[in-house]
């Protein structure tokens, strides 16, 4: 008897996993068997979250699926290498180790140990790219250098071929599911750990089925303004599906092809061709962080490796907090630290906002990102910020500064998202909504928002020193 060993990480479901499927394929001998891990690195338990609170839920979900079905799951705790050779060395005849790679950051330095460690054990491996429709190394130029501009990355991307969903059947996992009687004490203790800290907020938006229900629920009724829409964020109008793609409850490949189906259903498939295109730009990030994998440190652009960032505590802790006097920018950061969300526009009005108004190293928001989205992705989110910083390969130019107010005079113009996430400023008319502090003191004390701070910067005083900054550089 042969047992097939399946490691998930941040693929959490059962349906259209390629290492589980690849799993399933091999186990081709009457009494193959097929165990899932999941292993608790002990820094995972260190610091908490709303990402963790949202990954833990995730587990949790998934857990419960597997155990519906009675496909074994064993938990993991301790150094990676150590605690997979006490495994090991409680079960004969491990045919393989199975999983979904990484190739970025901590996950790769993380995969590339691993593989070693198990050569030289003589453990057969068979990692994948499952997390990505094209993995960051597959998409070339003809002179075989990598693409640092997206437009013509997207246009090669968009002529490939995409990989077919992988179709598994729960009841072979029932009939192949492993018998692990040796009990991993130290596994199951983190597991109980990690489920007595998360706060049940997420209950109802984490998991495979939670995540198939986001994703009928746009193809259904947002696909079609999505864009128009997408980009205003008083409407529901984006999917909402990144948390699931983060923690792998759900597949990319299932996505790219059911907006594929419904595009051919559709007399204006605008909608779905601009959400492929956002999917695009998540194997565009990933690549790009897989060719600069110090760029979650460093500028990719050396020209800029030398910017004098501003130092302001108050400043920093004002955008940290929605309390910059600028409307827009404040409603999206209250969303953020309320929803652990944010509205994918204003990601850019806000990077922008504390790399250019406020000069402040685009470093500490991405971190403050990491730290409270529950959708954060690394590759993403460092790509997103080098480019709102002007520092990344395709990145907006640094004389193009976003202006706070035409944002939100251009995306928010009856304040209705403003006003759902700045308090201070719920009864204020609209003719006043984006600029509050030039209303006079009567009028602010009428309205209430004469506790809303006053911009900390002048945005044009504060546009010119960026220029000055990165001109300069």
């Amino acid at each position: 008897m042969a047992v097939h060993i399946v490691w998930f990480r941040r693929d959490l479901r059962l349906s259209d996993h390629q290492a589980l499927a690849k799993a399933i394929e091999n186990a081709d001998q009457a009494d193959d068997t097929i165990l899932g891990v999941f292993h608790i690195h002990p820094a995972l338990t260190d610091s908490f979250t709303v990402r963790h609170d949202y990954f833990y839920e995730t587990l949790k979900a998934f857990v419960d699926h597997t155990n519906r079905i009675k496909f074994q799951v064993v938990f993991l705790y301790g150094e990676l290498e150590e605690s997979f050779g006490q495994l090991l060395s409680s079960i004969d005849n491990v045919k393989g180790i199975y999983f979904n790679k990484d190739e970025t950051g901590f996950g790769k330095t993380r995969d590339d140990a691993f593989e070693s460690w198990a050569e030289q054990a003589s453990i057969q491996t068979y990692s994948f790219i499952d997390h990505h429709l094209h993995g960051a190394y597959e998409l070339l130029k003809d002179d075989g250098e990598h693409y640092k501009v997206f437009t013509p990355y997207y246009k090669k991307w968009r002529q490939l071929g995409k990989p077919e969903s992988w179709s598994i059947d729960e009841a072979v996992l029932t009939k192949r599911s492993a018998q692990q009687s040796s009990v991993h004490q130290a596994g199951d203790e983190a597991y109980k750990r990690i489920m007595q800290q998360k706060t049940g907020k997420w209950k109802d938006e984490a998991g495979e089925k939670a995540a198939h229900d986001y994703l009928a629920t746009f193809l259904e009724d947002r696909i079609e303004s999505y864009e128009k829409e997408r980009d205003f964020p008083e409407y529901d109008g984006t999917s909402q599906l990144s948390k699931f793609l983060r923690t792998g409850s759900l597949s990319i490949r299932t996505v790219f092809h059911a907006v594929q189906e419904k595009r051919d259903q559709m007399h204006n498939d605008a909608g779905a061709e601009t959400f492929i295109q956002e999917l695009a730009w998540r194997d565009f990030y990933n690549m790009i962080y897989a060719h600069y994998p110090s760029s979650h440190d460093k500028e990719i652009k050396e020209q800029y490796q030398g910017i004098k960032w501003r130092t302001d505590e108050e400043h920093l802790q004002a955008w940290k907090e929605g309390k910059t006097g600028y409307p827009l920018v404040d409603a999206a950061m209250r969303q953020l630290n309320t929803t652990g969300w944010m509205h994918n526009r204003l990601r850019m009005v806000v990077a922008s906002f504390l790399t250019k108004h406020l000069l402040i190293d685009w470093r500490l928001g991405e971190h403050y990102f990491a730290e409270r989205l529950i959708d954060y992705d690394p590759a993403s989110n460092i790509g997103g910020w080098q480019w709102a910083a002007s520092t990344g390969t395709d990145a907006v130019p640094y004389f193009r500064i976003f202006n706070p107010y035409r944002q939100a005079e251009r995306f928010d113009p009856h304040g209705r998202f403003i006003r759902s996430h700045v308090e201070e400023l719920k009864d204020v008319p609209t003719n006043w909504i984006h600029t509050p502090h030039e209303m006079d003191k009567d009028k602010q004390k009428e309205y209430g928002s004469n506790h809303y701070p006053a911009p900390i910067v002048n945005h044009q005083r504060a546009r010119q020193r960026a220029l000055e900054a990165f001109g300069g550089s």
